[in-house]
């Protein structure tokens, strides 16, 4: 691939442009018969670009050669246009070996991250605030690299993608949305769902550029990004360019067009983009006829050497199946264990003071640090964890955001795949709701997928449950629908000492770490130890040792368990409190080891409510586990199975406390009785 703008551009160059969209076309013709023959050789869905080649052969001409790209899931061309070798691009829409990513991410989120290529994206929309991070980590490093980000039309009613657009506005991030319309948002026309004329129109509302051009002439595309990559490079900040172009082909390698009317077709074939600018270099003589036959000549035999290739290599090994869901890496400077506080002289202070001070330290040490979210930067954060850290390290490492958290999560992750460190707060758990995607089929996915070539290590801050008057918007425990995620990484704090020490082991980590946080525990005061060594994650605490029953719990019940064991202890029973800390990884050996030291009998608390949550994760994996050693009795103890209530004295009567978790105890030793009286 070519990548000539600057200076005096030649015929030659045109017609490497060309060269480039025959190879686009021809491999994804390759790949579209591949799909259809018996057996198929390429399964599952293809999206192809058919008719959009011109705009990422002209965008990719018009950036510089360290620009990057983050493409839509009809991405073949954006990947080949990036310089990835058609080798590479056919293999992984084939699912072989020899792929990028060695069939992990097949034709629809092939990803390159360590070249210019970041990636696909097969969610509509989701690409936009990733590019952002991408933008954001330019914008740091003072590169000067400019970041696009492909879309299609449909991608203008996604909300990550109005995120992503607010975002780069408000950061003045040097960021290029192309959205390639084809008058087709999948299987519906555009004209349908959208109101405007034209979608570059919508750019105003973000006080950007935007811009409509004839997406069929890789001159035009060129000339264009090519003047808005400079402004971008100049503080200009984001520009939406709308491209038109025909879709010449369906909307996957087995839609049959039905809803299509013949005019419709016959129209967008007029417009072919390889004819259109064929014929144009033809009459310019900047080839001849005879020419463009030994191109297309070129090409066809290029690509059957490459389906040799891809044909004779191994299909990928199923050993490697599970490998890389997480890192392998150990952080240096760090501890063998957490059995008890780390060593020291230690100070008193609350909870929340804990995790300002891990911020603070975790900027001071790492430059590649970013703290930001809603309200993270001028006020500090509305608990104020954040409180003063922009006053001391500047507004370009701590700073606020739109209230978008598509784009704080988003960007976190691009900025991550790209060498920050990016710390982000969700204000509420209940928040992440609305941008799960982020996490769950983003961050999660990204070291799986590159078979470990790069990840996703971001850190997300975020507190949960209930507190005198939190709505059922602001109250839920929401651990369960992450710990269901490979890939993601979960702590739960439950001390000032641990808001300091799981958050900067999260830090250390080289996995996406999601910390969260207890709200009704911010004001607690306890000892900690500003220690500088960073503990190993996944490893439990055993606070309080016990013969009779054991409570395992975590967050905000830890408090409520050790003062459940505390009167129980009056009683003459010996309970034991384990709290886990760390949700995933599971301590397994320390579950194991509290409840046979209890002789099997366990109490697992949580505040989430109980169907779905954790707890029944915990009894599931105990009674595997204490098979053949000793006979399982496990009570769970949650919030019932309700919505949660805004009045202090109806959540009183829902969430676990100490009368509720000493008579599941008490229950669990009189029914061990009973059975052995019978």
């Amino acid at each position: 691939m070519t990548n000539q703008h600057r200076g005096a551009r030649s015929g030659a160059d045109d017609v490497q442009m060309l060269r480039d969209m025959l190879l686009i076309r021809q491999l994804e013709d390759t790949a579209l018969k591949l799909s259809r023959s018996e057996p198929p050789r390429v399964v599952g869905s293809v999206h192809m670009c058919a008719g959009q080649e011109a705009v990422p052969v002209g965008a990719v001409a018009g950036l510089n050669q360290d620009d990057q790209v983050v493409a839509t899931y009809r991405g073949h061309g954006w990947a080949i246009a990036s310089g990835l070798q058609p080798l590479q691009v056919l293999g992984e829409i084939c699912h072989s070996s020899i792929g990028i990513n060695g069939g992990r991410g097949g034709s629809a989120y092939m990803m390159a991250p360590w070249s210019r290529f970041i990636g696909e994206n097969s969610i509509v929309g989701a690409g936009v605030p990733i590019g952002c991070g991408v933008a954001l980590a330019n914008q740091a490093a003072r590169n000067g690299r400019v970041v696009v980000v492909s879309i299609g039309d449909g991608a203008m009613n996604q909300g990550a993608t109005h995120e992503g657009l607010a975002f780069a506005a408000a950061k003045r991030l040097p960021l290029l949305v192309i959205c390639e319309n084809n008058g087709w948002s999948e299987m519906t026309a555009t004209k349908d769902v959208f109101r405007v004329e034209k979608l570059s129109d919508r750019a105003a509302g973000y006080g950007i550029v935007g811009v409509t051009i004839d997406g069929i002439d890789p001159r035009t595309v060129r000339d264009t990004v090519s003047r808005l990559a400079a402004q971008a490079r100049d503080g200009g900040g984001p520009a939406l360019i709308e491209c038109r172009v025909p879709r010449l082909w369906g909307h996957y390698n087995r839609d049959i067009e039905h809803y299509r009317s013949v005019s419709d077709r016959q129209a967008a074939a007029a417009r072919d983009p390889i004819a259109h600018f064929s014929r144009q270099l033809i009459a310019e003589g900047a080839i001849t006829e005879e020419g463009m036959e030994k191109l297309k000549q070129e090409v066809s035999e290029t690509l059957a050497r490459i389906l040799e290739d891809i044909n004779r290599a191994p299909p990928p090994d199923p050993a490697s199946a599970r490998d890389h869901v997480y890192s392998s890496a150990t952080p240096a400077r760090q501890q063998t264990s957490v059995t008890s506080l780390p060593q020291g002289e230690a100070e008193t202070m609350t909870y929340i003071k804990a995790v300002n001070e891990a911020l603070r330290r975790e900027l001071k040490s790492r430059p590649n640090v970013l703290v930001y979210g809603e309200d993270v930067g001028k006020a500090g954060g509305i608990f104020g964890a954040a409180r003063l850290l922009q006053k001391e390290f500047g507004a370009e490492r701590v700073f606020d955001t739109p209230i978008s958290e598509s784009a704080i999560l988003g960007s976190a992750v691009g900025a991550a795949m790209t060498g920050l460190k990016p710390i982000v707060e969700i204000m509420w758990a209940d928040f992440m709701l609305v941008a799960l995607d982020q996490l769950v089929n983003q961050a999660a996915n990204i070291r799986y997928i590159t078979a470990g070539r790069a990840g996703a290590p971001i850190v997300v801050r975020t507190q949960q449950g209930v507190t005198p008057g939190s709505c059922a918007q602001h109250s839920q425990s929401l651990e369960a629908l992450l710990l269901h995620v490979p890939g993601l990484r979960v702590a739960v704090p439950a001390t000032p000492q641990d808001a300091y020490s799981l958050l900067r082991a999260a830090v250390a980590s080289d996995d996406p770490c999601i910390v969260i946080e207890s709200r009704s525990l911010y004001q607690t005061s306890g000892p900690v130890m500003l220690s500088d060594t960073v503990e190993p994650i996944g490893q439990a605490r055993l606070c309080r040792s016990g013969t009779q029953a054991a409570i395992v719990t975590w967050g905000t019940m830890v408090p409520v368990a050790l003062e459940t064991a505390e009167i129980l202890g009056k009683e003459g029973i010996d309970v034991a409190v384990l709290d886990l800390r760390w949700l995933s990884p599971l301590d397994e050996q320390a579950l194991v080891d509290v409840a046979l030291a209890a002789g099997g009998r366990v109490v697992v608390l949580h505040e989430a409510n109980v169907t779905g949550g954790f707890g029944a994760e915990i009894a599931s994996r105990l009674h595997e586990k204490l098979q053949g050693k000793v006979q399982p009795r496990i009570r769970r103890v949650g919030t019932p199975d309700v919505r949660m209530p805004a009045a202090p004295v109806l959540q009183q009567e829902l969430v676990p406390n100490v009368r509720r978790v000493a008579e599941a105890v008490r229950g669990l030793l009189a029914s061990e009785r009973g059975a052995r009286d019978r």
